[in-house]
Formats: structure tokens, C-alpha cells, sequence
């Protein structure tokens, strides 16, 4: 979707808004179901609570909508909703067991698993869908023509894997460019400053920079869809506790889609409460997110005989980090997913 503080996702901050626009967003895709049913035998019932880890991007928002709206217990799974926003402390609660389960980009997911985290992706969220993209001066329109240019991107994280990813595609290499490693929040604002030649950035910096006619953006996350995607994983061992757990889990997110369509109002009063924002300024973010319902994460994740996308963006992730040094040791993406529960 690096564990995305609230800056970092901003432009992540993505096919939704409130009124309207909500409705329609999710009436096109986007809507919950009943047909995973309720969990039969469950954390709920065996008294086990889950904590889920999160950060107050946008894309994880629906979660709250389940816990609040009770769909968790509904679905027989005791589950708490726990606000963390750095990378560090998430993955740290993770490996103590002070949380159960995190909400992050495949890409992080696949760096705590090479650092010996045994947790499984079991649910899609996400996928950025336009808030994120490349910006550069006018002159270069390929990214070709940035070659040996300055480009500023925090090369800790998804911003890195995108560019790495788009580089890939052309049977390019990063070594070609003169990447300026800075803080996730830092690139929109060295392009603006005349710094560096191009940057791989998010909103509301896509549109500063477009609007301030120094720059534009040369390609977007929607050009790439399913590929800048945030999945929940959950630690192996509470899924092995909690048979059930992935599916009631799954099935609230579904409700909380749902809910969002039929009760819109109520849901931007949900959002807004935990996120801490205006509903002007999240139905702006709305719009750069495509939430996955049921049948979209059917389809993404697929199955181990006849893998979906979700695979080959795993092990393209653990290939990438692994040739760039980010990671040690390859990531099986067999072992890292599981959508049984879907």
C-alpha cells in the first residue's frame, strides 16, 4: 500500500465518497455480502481477542466501520481495531503478540515475513487508484527521459517497490537514475522546490505540483491497478487457534462495504470520528482508493492450484527487495498467503 503513517498515505489517501459519490462507488463494485455467512466456531467463543494493527490511512478506514457497527461479533470473532502509526512499532507489537494482525502493503508484509514474522495475508483492502504516481518537470515525458536525472522517493518502502515495478516493465534499471533517497513526505515538496528533476509522490501532492504548473504528473497508480495494494495479514498461529477467524473477519469487512453503500452519512460520521478529519477532506481521499469486495478478492488472491494476482505480486515484491538488498532471504509466496477464508 512500509507500514503508511497518515502523511505517507495521504495520496493513497481511494473509488469512493460520501453522498453520491459513495453510493455510486460502491454500488459499482464495492458492495458487502452475506454469502461468507458466520462463523461457526470462533475466537468470540473460545474468548480469544484479536487486535489488529492499522495506521489512519484511509484504506483501512472500513475496519473501524465493522467494529463499531459490531459485524466482527456478528461474525463470531472478537476483534479490537488498535491505531498504530509508525512501521517500527507495528512490527515490533506484531513479533511481541501485542497485536494479532496488521493492515499494510504486500510490500511490508513480505519484509516483516524475511525478518522471521510468521503472519498470513487472508484479506484484500486496497489498491491505490490514482493517488499515487511519478511527477516530473515538462521537458521529460517518458520515464526514459529521466535517466540520470535526480528522482527524490523514500526508498524504504511502496513508493520504491512502485518505481522498481514500472522499471521492471521496461527492462530498465534503478542504477540508470540518480535516486535521492528522502522521507516519504519530503519528495513532493524537493519538486516543488526546484530540487530534484522528478519524484515518486502521492496526493495532495499530485495536485499541488499540478497545480502549480512547475511540474505534472507523468503516470499514476491507475495505470497499475492491483499492483500498490494493502492486504491484512494475521499471525499464523491465532488463525491455527481460530479456524474460523479469517472467515468472520472477511465477512465483516464485506458488511462494513455494505454499509458504507446503504448508510453513507453514517459512515463518513464513523470515519471521520477515527480517522480525526474533515468528511470534505476524506471523501477527496475516497476518490484515489478502490476498496476489494468479495467476488474482487475471489479473484486476487485465487487459489494455490490456479494463483491470482496477489501471488505474483508477492513474489515480485520478494524478488525485487531481494536483488536491492532490502531483504535477506527470498519470501515464499505460497507460505506468506491463504484465502480460505474468503
Amino acid at each position: 500500500m512500509l507500514f503508511q503513517t497518515k502523511g505517507f498515505r495521504k495520496a493513497m489517501t481511494a473509488c469512493l465518497a460520501a453522498g453520491v459519490l459513495l453510493t455510486a462507488f460502491v454500488a459499482g463494485g464495492c458492495g458487502g455480502t452475506k454469502e461468507a455467512g458466520t462463523a461457526s466456531s470462533s475466537s468470540a467463543a473460545s474468548g480469544q481477542k484479536i487486535i489488529l494493527g492499522q495506521s489512519s490511512w484511509i484504506g483501512y478506514a472500513p475496519l473501524y466501520i465493522a467494529e463499531e457497527k459490531g459485524f466482527f461479533k456478528q461474525h463470531g470473532v472478537d476483534v479490537e481495531i488498535q491505531p498504530i502509526e509508525s512501521k517500527a512499532d507495528s512490527k515490533s507489537a506484531l513479533a511481541s503478540g501485542r497485536i494479532q494482525g496488521l493492515s499494510t502493503t504486500v510490500d511490508v508484509h513480505v519484509i516483516n515475513a524475511a525478518a522471521g514474522l510468521d503472519a498470513v495475508q487472508i484479506l484484500a483492502l486496497d489498491t491505490s487508484d490514482g493517488g499515487d504516481g511519478i511527477v516530473a518537470k515538462k521537458e521529460y515525458k517518458t520515464l526514459e527521459d529521466l535517466k540520470g536525472k535526480k528522482v527524490a522517493m523514500d526508498t524504504t518502502g511502496v513508493a520504491y517497490f512502485w518505481f522498481l515495478y514500472q522499471l521492471k516493465q521496461k527492462g530498465m534499471d534503478v542504477s540508470e537514475f540518480d535516486v535521492q533517497n528522502m522521507a516519504s513526505g519530503d519528495a513532493g515538496a524537493a519538486f516543488l522546490a526546484g530540487n530534484v528533476d522528478a519524484a515518486v509522490t502521492w496526493e495532495p501532492w499530485l495536485t499541488k505540483i499540478q497545480k502549480s504548473d512547475l511540474g505534472y504528473t507523468m503516470v499514476n497508480s491507475k495505470e497499475t491497478p492491483g499492483v500498490i495494494v494493502d492486504t491484512l495479514a494475521v499471525d499464523r498461529k491465532t488463525l491455527e487457534a481460530n479456524p474460523e477467524a479469517a472467515k468472520g473477519i472477511a465477512a465483516a469487512w464485506y458488511d462494513a462495504l455494505a454499509f458504507m453503500k446503504e448508510h453513507p452519512e453514517e459512515a463518513m460520521d464513523i470515519l471521520a470520528k477515527h480517522l480525526g478529519e474533515k468528511k470534505e477532506d476524506i471523501q477527496s481521499e475516497l476518490k484515489n482508493v478502490h476498496f476489494y469486495d468479495q467476488a474482487e478478492n475471489k479473484a486476487y488472491f485465487g487459489t494455490k492450484e490456479n494463483p491470482g494476482k496477489l501471488y505474483k505480486i508477492t513474489k515480485m515484491v520478494s524478488d525485487l527487495w531481494l536483488q536491492h538488498g532490502i531483504i535477506k532471504k527470498a519470501v515464499d509466496a505460497e507460505q506468506l498467503i491463504d484465502g480460505s477464508g474468503l
